[in-house]
């Protein structure tokens, strides 16, 4: 049977209890859905589209910094938007993290989500 852990940390705000934040499978991390939450507070950082954006993948980052990889070793992602109008807002924040080389991505547009939720993000990365 392959190699599995669930991974967590308390460096980066956790979604919920019933799952983890990220799963290392062998040489793969699969990082949960990930909103724009701010560590401090508990809270969504802002109502704002991109402030949630960017601490989406501030988020992640820390998570696969502290699972020992990288943003930079991210290979595909996944972006859940409530609203399908954001895309230039999406390209700008995803040029940020990802200046060189961006890994793939699907955004599909969902439902709301709740608590002010605007985006969510998921990813999946080398180890």
């Amino acid at each position: 049977m392959a190699a599995r852990e669930n991974f967590n940390t308390q460096k980066a705000p956790r979604m919920s209890q019933a799952f983890p934040q990220a799963v290392i499978a062998e040489k793969f991390i699969f990082v949960s859905g990930t909103p724009g939450f701010d560590l401090s507070t508990g809270k969504i950082v802002s109502d704002n589209f991109e402030d949630q954006t960017r601490q989406c993948f501030q988020n992640i980052k820390i998570i696969l910094e502290e699972a020992g990889s990288s943003i930079s070793n991210v290979v595909k992602t996944t972006i859940f938007m409530v609203t399908g109008n954001d895309f230039s807002v999406i390209n700008k924040v995803y040029g940020e993290f990802f200046p060189e080389n961006p890994p793939a991505r699907s955004t599909p547009q969902v439902m709301p989500f709740p608590a002010g939720i605007l985006i969510s993000v998921e990813c999946i990365a080398l180890s």
